[in-house]
């Protein structure tokens, strides 16, 4: 069999482990619902020798991660999580990062973020040893939240508002320099809206092009869709609850330009996440509801590697499975993450508070 096919035989081994896991959680055992096959995949915590919240990840591979997070820390790992090199940037305990996007084991891009000077983008070529200040916001008005990009070239970051309307920053050139975008392609923002920089993923792109933007804390949580690398949007509204400044869409994943899944909710603990995803067929043009969505408040969301219809959502009260392409949801681990990610390889990683790392094993 050939290597592609060999992947495309894994996800669906693991959607079918995971809908295992799933008939699990509801008190259903993998040998009854499989005729006794392997056991479902699980999260494997790994220790990161840190108790600082890791928001921003980026899964390169089943051996190689790279992890961000607040008092300027940045991670990486080349074996597999078994042990983790502190390659945070010099000077930079003061900075809050919360996402990060690697190329490989040597080359990555954070960001900090943070009101002026505080939202900053640093680039390193040599896997963390040295680092290069790209970006530092000198504007008051604007808040950076998330970065994507296209491939290794081309990417975008985004920031809350500015003058009306989201602030797009591009790069051409891997992030060594970047450049704000004209707004006007850009709609106007509700009062009150805003991206949330919970895990990296309110900005992602597929593809060459096409890019999404996830935004809350409006009259409605939207989803903003540009098929030009940024120059030019359109808005969507979901379904996920907003109207409130902790509320709306935290975290967007898709697959393909036309398959998205958004997660979200309200992000305080004492309050209910109803219609916490949501589902899209058409690029983000429109939004159905999950008829049977996670609990609870969602930060982040992965779809599972060559895999149509199989996707993986974190929060910090655990890990839900779709294996219909986001139209239901069942939890199946209780541990507490903000961000999850899978690599073509197979290698999926999840992050979250007091320096929790996991990797989903088979």
């Amino acid at each position: 069999m050939t290597g592609m096919g060999n992947m495309r035989r894994w996800g669906w081994t693991v959607a079918v482990g995971l809908a295992a896991a799933a008939l699990a959680a509801l008190g259903v055992a993998p040998a009854q619902a499989h005729g006794g096959q392997r056991p479902a995949p699980h999260w494997q915590l790994k220790d990161t020798g840190t108790d600082v919240r890791l928001r921003g990840l980026s899964a390169v591979g089943r051996d190689t991660a790279w992890l961000a997070g607040s008092k300027g820390t940045v991670l990486r790992t080349t074996d597999g999580g078994t042990h983790w090199r502190n390659v945070s940037p010099p000077g930079a305990a003061d900075l809050e990062f919360r996402d990060v996007e690697a190329f490989d084991a040597r080359r990555a891009v954070v960001l900090a973020i943070g009101e002026a000077e505080a939202s900053r983008i640093l680039r390193t070529e040599d896997g963390g040893a040295t680092w290069t200040e790209a970006f530092r916001n000198t504007d008051t008005r604007a808040f950076y939240d998330c970065l994507t990009f296209f491939d290794r070239r081309h990417g975008l970051a985004m920031s809350d508002p500015v003058d009306g309307k989201f602030r797009i920053l591009s790069t051409g050139d891997g992030g060594r320099s970047w450049t704000v975008l004209p707004a006007a392609g850009m709609p106007e923002a509700q009062d009150g809206e805003a991206g949330f920089a919970a895990s990296g993923q309110c900005l992602v792109a597929s593809g060459q092009h096409d890019v999404w933007l996830a935004t809350g804390g409006g009259a409605r949580a939207r989803v903003l869709h540009s098929a030009d690398r940024g120059l030019t949007w359109t808005a969507a509204e979901t379904p996920v609850p907003a109207g409130d400044p902790a509320r709306g869409v935290f975290a967007l994943a898709f697959r393909d330009r036309a398959h998205g899944i958004a997660v979200g909710g309200d992000y305080r603990a004492d309050q209910p996440s109803p219609q916490a995803a949501s589902v899209s067929g058409d690029g983000g043009r429109t939004w159905k509801p999950a008829t049977e969505p996670p609990p609870a408040y969602r930060s982040g969301v992965t779809w599972l590697p060559h895999s149509r219809t199989a996707a993986l959502a974190v929060g910090p009260t655990g890990t839900d499975v779709t294996t219909d392409g986001g139209r239901t949801w069942k939890t199946v681990d209780t541990g507490s993450y903000d961000t999850v990610d899978c690599a073509p390889d197979r290698g999926c990683w999840a992050s979250g508070e007091k320096g929790r790392v996991a990797r989903l094993e088979p």
